[in-house]
């Protein structure tokens, strides 16, 4: 009878070098990403490799690699004869992402609620979320636009923690970019959504009630309108792709 052993396992083929370090090649991209995100790059800025290299201080080989991963990303796209340009902003795009955003944020509050009805939520997880709020609610029209994005991300960001499950944060994380540049580039030119705040309140009060309908509803109705329709118009003010 044959043996039942497994037979042993072939060599694997020789690998190619890596041709740059991956810590390199994922600083590169994290500092692009950000640059686009904040409009530093704004849409349609053509890539120019060679300059980029040159202000980061560092060969054009990382530069290349982090452009293919933001490509993929749908971050930058082909412009002309072997040319990249940052993606323009896509509102189809942005109103899909914001569905899934809806149901997602409904339930890390549910989550983050249920955790503290249970006794399960910790004390500074409900102290980052109030902290968010009190940076939010301290702001006035003369806040920068790009500290507005910051804050706003980082009160989802807290509530997404503070659900205790990490497949919500790790969903989200890869469109955040996309979502700070859309608001980025209309927030200048919408007034001030103190209502958003208030809004961003009564989803932690429900979460610090350890009640988890209501903190679900107050987080879906918030992404739903987004503080008095707020971001329906600036999603009207972009061009949807064709």
């Amino acid at each position: 009878m044959p043996s039942a052993s497994a037979a042993p396992l072939s060599p694997l083929p020789p690998l190619s070098p890596l041709a740059s370090a991956p810590v390199l090649i994922d600083q590169v991209y994290a500092r692009l990403r950000d640059a686009i995100a904040d409009l530093t790059l704004p849409p349609g800025e053509r890539i120019r490799q060679a300059e980029l290299a040159d202000s980061l201080g560092v060969s054009r080989q990382p530069v290349s690699h982090a452009l293919q991963l933001l490509k993929r990303d749908g971050l930058v796209c082909d412009s002309g004869r072997q040319g990249l340009e940052v993606a323009p902003i896509d509102a189809n795009h942005l109103r899909q992402l914001y569905q899934v955003r809806t149901a997602l944020d409904g339930l890390a509050a549910r989550l983050a609620a249920t955790r503290m009805a249970e006794g399960a939520l910790p004390q500074h997880a409900l102290a980052r979320l109030q902290d968010t709020v009190a940076a939010g609610m301290s702001m006035t029209r003369g806040t920068p636009v790009a500290r507005q994005v910051r804050v706003e991300v980082a009160f989802h960001t807290a509530l997404h923690d503070a659900s205790g499950n990490p497949l919500i944060a790790q969903t989200v994380a890869p469109q955040w970019p996309h979502i700070m540049r859309a608001m980025a580039a209309t927030l200048g030119t919408l007034p001030m959504q103190e209502v958003v705040w208030h809004e961003h309140g009564e989803i932690v009060a429900r979460i610090a009630a350890g009640d988890p309908d209501g903190a679900e509803s107050a987080a879906r109705q918030h992404t739903e309108t987004d503080g008095g329709n707020a971001r329906r118009e600036w999603l009207a003010r972009l061009k949807p792709s064709n």
